[in-house]
């Protein structure tokens, strides 16, 4: 019989906010998950807090629709306030949340291909 961890349901916690430094309203998406099209399924997102009990937790932002783009990687609980210029001037497009840690070649494939590891859902 296989166990299910509690840590696979409840983290990573992605907080997404319509407002700078953490106001206005709140969405917050659980789990191993891909959001191929930020502004999409959200609308305008200014800021964003990402938690994990995990250190070496990953949150990568793309600086295009579908993964593709420009990255940047941030590993364990972080929290940005302004996301304008975040992408080496760019804002992002989408994101992964993930629980685990993800390479920098997992991440390259990713973008390369579209296609999340086994364990991820999209939105």
């Amino acid at each position: 019989m296989m166990k299910a961890s509690i840590s696979q349901v409840l983290f990573p916690r992605l907080a997404l906010f319509r407002n700078e430094f953490y106001r206005g309203r709140r969405f917050v998406v659980r789990g191993n998950v891909g959001i191929r099209n930020l502004e999409r399924a959200f609308g305008e997102i200014e800021s964003l807090r990402f938690f994990s009990t995990n250190p070496n937790a990953t949150l990568v932002l793309f600086s295009e629709p579908n993964f593709r783009g420009r990255i940047r990687v941030f590993r364990g609980n972080t929290n940005i306030g302004d996301l304008d210029d975040i992408i080496r001037g760019e804002e992002p497009e989408s994101i992964i949340s993930s629980n685990r840690r993800l390479t920098l070649a997992q991440i390259r494939e990713i973008r390369n291909t579209g296609e999340l590891p086994n364990g991820f859902r999209t939105i």
